[in-house]
């Protein structure tokens, strides 16, 4: 059977910590639970299962400063709440984190802030903004041995000490257990326009995304989605049957907006039929390229796959999948298999041409045991992700196994 704990707030998370290192007793870190489809499964111990340690307790805001665009939360501060708050002051995470309880659980489960931040989660504003260890200023957290200890700060130059905030974003709770996150944010988008172009193969896609990444135009949102994928979409748009769309979005101020969106429509004419999303159509269809949802819910088996820009196509090609999407102009394809079959994995990083990184999404439980559900390392690599994990994690207590051998942070 497996325990459970729930502490209330860091001193007794602290000694929770403290007294599992001295028995060696592995700890399963948890907000709300959403996320623990994403990754290995976290090893088991000779009575069945790690203790569960529910975060969702320590939760709420420490401080909001809408006029320095900073704020502190607590981990197991609801995404959804943390995203009205700004909302109200026009804010907004620039990362766009994604809900990735579409692709792990069938339905909208957007899960707890520590969560986002402790698996890198990063949506189609990459491209512009940054990814999701960009934002993260300072953080306080409890190491393996028990010790708590704090990193950054309030503001975007804070030069004291390491960035250990921005090594444990993204390592999937390997490293340490997060009390406090403290989060740069930016205002939110007056308007947001997104132009369509119909009917493009994925490799012209790619090039028609490149020339609006290039461009002076300020894309945030640089997509591509066939033909298959795009007739699920729920988005209103006229020109849809049977044809792949490639979509650029463009955010700011409304009569900036307007503006670069002709300028664009210029540009990316010689590629095909274009057409306009504007407002709560554009919003909508952004949340669905950023959370996956328009790859079939009956496939078993999906990738999320980081490479260059110019490979993206070619992964596609070489990967055999039954499902697919573009986003970040081809540097991030996503990648949906009808059941899971021998060689899947090796498939798809021998198609990684110019180097990248293969994250297994989802898969029925004996495959996650089975394939190397990130990407393999080199030796050197693995050899420094060890010397980190036990600076941090001596005892090795923390999510046992949930990032198989890769202790260095990966980014979702």
């Amino acid at each position: 059977m497996t325990s459970a704990y729930k502490p209330t707030d860091e001193n007794e998370l602290a000694e929770l910590i403290s007294w599992a290192a001295a028995q060696a007793l592995p700890l399963e870190l948890v907000g709300s639970g959403s996320k623990r489809g994403l990754g290995c499964p976290v090893a088991l111990k000779g009575d069945g299962a790690p203790a569960r340690v529910d975060l969702s307790a320590i939760a709420g805001v420490v401080f909001y400063e809408p006029e320095e665009l900073v704020i502190s939360v607590r981990p197991g501060t609801p995404l959804e709440h943390v995203n009205q708050l700004l909302a109200e002051r026009n804010q907004m995470l620039a990362f766009e984190p994604l809900d990735w309880g579409w692709l792990l659980a069938g339905e909208s489960k957007p899960g707890t802030i520590g969560g986002a931040i402790s698996v890198g989660s990063s949506g189609p504003r990459r491209v512009k903004a940054g990814a999701a260890r960009d934002f993260v200023l300072g953080a306080h957290a409890i190491n393996g041995r028990g010790e708590s200890f704090k990193s950054g700060g309030r503001v975007v130059k804070n030069v004291t000490g390491y960035d250990l905030h921005k090594l444990m974003t993204g390592a999937y709770g390997t490293l340490g257990a997060f009390t406090e996150i403290t989060l740069k944010v930016l205002p939110a988008p007056e308007k947001t326009y997104t132009l369509l172009i119909h009917g493009l193969q994925a490799e012209r896609a790619v090039e028609a995304l490149t020339v609006a990444a290039n461009s002076p135009f300020e894309a945030s949102g640089l997509a591509h989605i066939p033909a298959a994928e795009a007739a699920r979409s729920q988005v209103s748009y006229v020109s849809r049957a049977d044809r792949a769309i490639t979509a650029v979005r463009i955010e700011g101020h409304g009569v900036s907006v307007a503006h670069r969106m002709e300028e664009l429509k210029t540009l990316l004419a010689p590629f095909g039929p274009l057409e306009e999303l504007h407002s709560v159509n554009s919003g909508r269809f952004w949340v669905e390229v950023r959370d996956a949802w328009l790859l079939p819910p009956d496939h078993q088996v999906v990738w999320r796959v980081s490479v260059p820009p110019s490979s993206g196509a070619a992964v596609v090609a070489a990967s055999g999948a039954e499902s697919w999407q573009m986003d970040w102009a081809g540097g991030l394809v996503w990648l949906g298999y009808e059941s899971a079959a021998p060689g899947q994995g090796a498939r798809i990083r021998a198609g990684m041409k110019e180097g990248g990184h293969a994250l297994l999404v989802r898969a029925p439980e004996a495959v996650r045991r089975e394939e190397a559900v990130f990407q393999p390392q080199a030796e050197a690599l693995a050899k420094l992700s060890a010397r980190v994990k036990a600076g941090f994690d001596p005892s090795g207590i923390f999510n046992p196994g949930r990032m198989g051998a890769v202790s260095l942070p990966g980014a979702a």
